[in-house]
């Protein structure tokens, strides 16, 4: 008995422990600097903080040149002085990006307004703009999950959002919403 009470004791701290690891955060910023030899790459929020951020080869990119990708200064086609939506995990003190989504020209469109209606389970979110247009988004996994965690549950409905997206088969898909 004693033996199955300390089994449970080891998986419950070990699934906490990997629960934490699991949660994705993310910074709205410009590229700031690139180290691709290091692979670090620094995100600067309007704010003025300063994002460190560990790029790994599972690191996704969206919205990004990727004819660019090459080219000195540039990883994956992310430049400095690029406006993007940073995706990362954290494991102590180091923070590694999990996606990078290009903001503008080329890269995820902008849309503001104001909630209509959001499912997370459903996985979809309507924003109605300011000139009166509703605009239905599919969300991604982690859209789903973590984008919009400000937002109080029960309270979405009303509340103004700005949404990252791009159109993939005719539907517009939300990568983000802040």
């Amino acid at each position: 008995m004693k033996t199955m009470m300390k089994l449970a004791l080891v998986l419950s701290l070990f699934s906490a422990a990997y629960a934490v690891q699991d949660v994705v955060s993310a910074v709205h910023g410009t590229v700031d600097r690139i180290d691709s030899a290091g692979k670090v790459i620094v995100v600067k929020t309007a704010d003025g903080t300063k994002y460190s951020l560990h790029l790994v080869k599972t690191t996704a990119v969206h919205g990004a040149d990727a004819s660019a990708a090459a080219a000195k200064g540039s990883w994956r086609g992310i430049t400095e002085g690029t406006e993007v939506v940073a995706h990362y995990t954290k494991s102590g003190t180091e923070s590694t990006a999990v996606e990078i989504d290009r903001i503008g020209k080329d890269g995820l469109e902008v849309t503001k307004g104001t909630i209509t209606a959001i499912s997370r389970t459903g996985k979809t979110l309507a924003v109605k703009t300011a000139d009166g247009t509703v605009k239905t988004f599919q969300l991604t996994g982690r859209a789903a999950k973590y984008a919009g965690t400000g937002i109080a549950k029960g309270s979405e409905k009303g509340v103004n959002v700005v949404v990252y997206s791009t159109e993939e088969a005719g539907k517009k898909i939300a990568h983000f919403f802040e």
